[in-house]
């Protein structure tokens, strides 16, 4: 396929197309990445039409809290609460994730939540590969704005995202891994926890993983 076939299909796919410098000016993408920032962000997300997703959706769910936050927290996709409050996880699963919190110490205005994407799949589904690539590019651009000390992953999809692996979160545990420089720690997703109890001691070993990173990175 020749690279202008290429493009036409990523751009029909509501996929970014990224291209490279020629001569002295820059293409159109690379300056509004320069320009970034919240505002701008925002109102892309906001009547975003990129996938299927925005069909089924009532709005979508850009995340909340700490826009200089040391902590990012990553999850999966807004449910039903989230979708119809338009914060993320306000439900059972965020109850959880804001007690895992307050257990180290942190409220969630002093991080940042967020979901890799940002509309809720229909009855709760796990998000389709597409939709993941889609919605990815908000993502990174959350995490160039805020620039975070750690990165916390809840559930596989999240670590899919921010690690490009497909390996078991029980293999994922207990490393440090990276993006673009920031450790990554990935743990259980809360509403994993709600439905394997016995997971939860693990969940709290991550969690202090995670603490430890930062205590090193202050030192």
């Amino acid at each position: 396929m020749d690279n202008a076939t290429r493009l036409q299909y990523l751009e029909a796919m509501g996929i970014d197309v990224w291209l490279p410098k020629a001569d002295n000016l820059l293409a159109p993408n690379v300056i509004a990445e320069s320009a970034d920032n919240w505002e701008v962000l925002q109102a892309e997300v906001a009547p975003c039409t990129r996938c299927n997703l925005c069909n089924t959706r009532t709005q979508t769910v850009f995340g909340s809290g700490n826009k200089n936050a040391d902590w990012m927290i990553v999850g999966e996709a807004p449910g039903q609460s989230e979708d119809r409050q338009g914060l993320p996880f306000v439900g059972k699963a965020g109850q959880l994730l804001t007690e895992m919190l307050r257990a180290i110490d942190l409220d969630r205005e002093q991080v940042f939540i967020t979901n890799v994407v940002k509309c809720r799949p229909p009855d709760n589904r796990e998000p389709k590969p597409i939709e993941v690539e889609t919605c990815k590019t908000y993502l990174l651009r959350q995490h160039a704005l805020i620039k975070p000390k750690i990165i916390l992953a809840l559930g596989h999809v999240a670590a899919l995202a921010l690690l490009n692996t497909d390996e078991p979160i029980a293999e994922l545990r207990g490393k440090i891994h990276t993006l673009n420089d920031t450790p990554v720690v990935v743990t259980y997703h809360p509403a994993h926890l709600l439905r394997s109890l016995l997971d939860k001691h693990k969940a709290w070993a991550d969690l202090k993983f995670a603490m430890q990173i930062i205590r090193n990175h202050q030192r």
